[in-house]
């Protein structure tokens, strides 16, 4: 198998055995040797101030303990907090994204002009549909074509 990027050196999960263990299955049906370990917080430890990290290892029945003193310790736990602001900014920028997105970018001849202006205007699709064509076309930038284009596709 070709890449082409490089491969990391060390894969690191969040979470424990289980989540490891899918991470690793994942691992070998894409034919992929990267070292990796999962990490959690220490068993019923689950406040933002855990005491100690766990850190699992393919293989081993037990966990590795970080102690609180270790500097180990703050570099696991930084590491799992920036990749836990990484996936709630790409989270939240899929969902606005997936918001601002409707049934208006689906209509030839409606583009980013438009659609703003109507949903400036009206504030949502439903409003939209329940504009007559008249008052569709009444908006800034708006056509009596559009507008009919307009109704007729938040009709289907």
């Amino acid at each position: 198998m070709q890449h082409a990027w490089a491969l990391p050196d060390l894969v690191i999960i969040d979470g424990g055995r289980g989540q490891l263990n899918a991470a690793l299955e994942v691992m070998h049906e894409l034919k992929l040797d990267i070292p990796t370990i999962g990490v959690a917080k220490e068993e019923g430890s689950h406040s933002k101030l855990a005491t100690s990290e766990e850190i699992y290892t393919p293989g081993a029945p037990e966990p590795i303990i970080l102690p609180r003193s270790s500097q180990g310790l703050y570099l696991v736990q930084r590491i799992r907090d920036e990749a836990h602001r990484f996936s709630i900014t790409y989270h939240r920028k899929l969902r606005s994204e997936k918001t601002f997105k409707s049934l208006l970018d689906e209509i030839p001849g409606i583009g980013p002009k438009r659609k703003k202006a109507l949903i400036l205007h009206f504030g949502s699709i439903k409003a939209i549909g329940a504009a007559s064509v008249d008052e569709l076309a009444a908006i800034e930038g708006m056509t009596r074509d559009a507008a009919e284009k307009v109704k007729e596709h938040i009709r289907e």
